[in-house]
């Protein structure tokens, strides 16, 4: 079976490219490398070097002809989404449009996307939040994935694509980007290890649930297992404030260092939190990894890196 994933250099996608590998699918990646890495990318995939706004897109999708479609190609930052709204929507509405008329136009049967659920459900009202919990989005961010969901509904019930929408909750672990705005677990790691001082938003109380990549990417494999269309949580349950994750790395790390405080950031949710309840009764999926393991993993990841550098 032929699966495209885009954004397959990138820490999450290049990480469900090796588990597609490893279980015997044909893998073809697009990313344009603007936040990935090509050392990520599995040197069993084809590679095309593109945007997924790129014209050449069709010619790739005429050539490789996938069965599925895996989504993993964002615009990822939520303050960018909120300093430019229309680049936003650019990238991760305009060109998941483009894929899925792609995708259905080139014999492909189903899409996985990657969404997000702290910034689709907003500020909660229920704790964890579920499936049904309404959807009011604080960032153009969390607008855009929830039009791109709106739309893969429409094309399953139109056209007759099938989907399964993954929010994730907040992905963390083994080469997530210390720069990027979402990898707080690599950017803290980093700092300390460095004997710098890691920069908090707000007053650190505010919450997420933290979840490990293989814990994500096993989520991606039960998905292309699952017959249907859908939408899961994929999160683990559990509410850890910035202070506390703080404090769990420097007592993994043996560091011990200031944290700086600056001002809280717009289009961010103060407590994200999401049930998983549905994923595992109906992807047969479960999170396995806890905290601390996950943590202690990223850690000796982000050690191993430095020792080569």
């Amino acid at each position: 079976m032929k699966v495209l994933v885009t954004g397959g250099a990138g820490f999450i996608g290049s990480q469900v490219t090796d588990s597609l590998i490893e279980k015997g699918y044909k893998v073809t990646v697009v990313d344009d490398l603007s936040t990935g890495k090509r050392t990520f990318i599995n040197p069993k995939a084809k590679f095309y070097h593109l945007d997924i706004r790129d014209s050449r897109l069709k010619a790739v999708f005429s050539e490789e002809r996938p069965d599925i479609l895996c989504h993993y190609a964002a615009q990822a930052s939520v303050q960018k989404s909120v300093e430019d709204p229309v680049h936003d929507a650019d990238i991760n509405i305009f060109g998941t449009l483009i894929l899925l008329k792609l995708a259905l136009s080139h014999g492909a049967k189903k899409c996985i996307f990657a969404s997000t659920a702290g910034a689709i459900y907003g500020e909660q009202e229920a704790f964890p939040a579920d499936e049904t919990h309404p959807a009011r989005p604080i960032s153009p961010y969390g607008a855009a994935k929830l039009a791109a969901e709106s739309y893969l509904y429409y094309y399953h019930a139109v056209y007759g694509l099938d989907y399964i929408v993954l929010r994730y909750a907040s992905v963390y672990g083994p080469r997530q980007d210390s720069l990027a705005e979402a990898g707080m677990v690599a950017t803290i790691t980093e700092h300390m290890l460095g004997g710098k001082s890691p920069t908090v938003s707000g007053d650190g109380e505010q919450t997420r649930d933290f979840i490990f990549i293989d814990d994500a990417v096993a989520a991606n494999l039960a998905a292309i297992d699952f017959s249907g269309s859908d939408i899961f949580n994929i999160g683990t349950g559990i509410e850890t404030s910035i202070n506390q994750l703080f404090q769990h790395i420097a007592d993994l790390s043996g560091v011990r260092v200031e944290k700086t405080s600056v001002p809280a950031k717009k289009g961010e949710p103060r407590r994200s939190v999401i049930s998983p309840e549905k994923a595992i009764k109906a992807l047969h999926w479960q999170p396995k990894t806890s905290l601390p393991e996950g943590l202690r993993k990223t850690i000796e990841y982000f050690s191993s890196i430095r020792k080569e550098t």
